[in-house]
C-alpha cells in the first residue's frame, strides 16, 4: 500500500497579483501544475517542459518549469520547504521577466 501525504501550496502576494494578469489559457496550465505539485510533491514530472532546479542560496530549494511555450513563454517558479511540506509559488509570468 502506497501512502501519500499531500503538500500544501500557497502564492506570495506578488505572484497572486501576477496570476490576475494572466490569460485564461496560462491560468488553466498553472492550475494543473499547482494541483500536480500539491498531489505529488515539488517535482512535477516529465510532462512539464524545462522543469529544473534553480541555483541560488545554499539552503534554498527553488524550482521552475514552463507553463506555455511560444512567444512569449510563460513560466512558474516556486520554493520548496520539505519540513513543512510547503510549496510557495513566488513568480508566474513571462520567461523574459523571470527572476533567475
Amino acid at each position: 500500500m502506497v501512502y501519500s501525504m499531500k503538500w500544501k501550496g500557497r502564492f506570495t502576494n506578488n505572484s497572486a497579483k501576477q496570476v490576475g494578469e494572466l490569460n485564461q489559457r496560462v491560468k488553466s496550465a498553472l492550475q494543473v501544475l499547482v494541483d500536480n505539485l500539491m498531489t505529488y510533491g515539488p517535482a512535477p514530472g516529465k510532462q512539464w517542459p524545462n522543469y529544473g532546479r534553480l541555483h541560488g542560496k545554499r539552503n534554498e530549494d527553488k524550482r521552475h518549469c514552463h507553463l506555455i511555450k511560444g512567444n512569449p513563454t510563460y513560466v512558474c517558479c516556486w520554493k520548496v520547504n520539505k519540513l513543512d511540506r510547503l510549496i510557495e509559488v513566488y513568480y508566474v509570468g513571462t520567461h523574459e521577466k523571470a527572476p533567475y
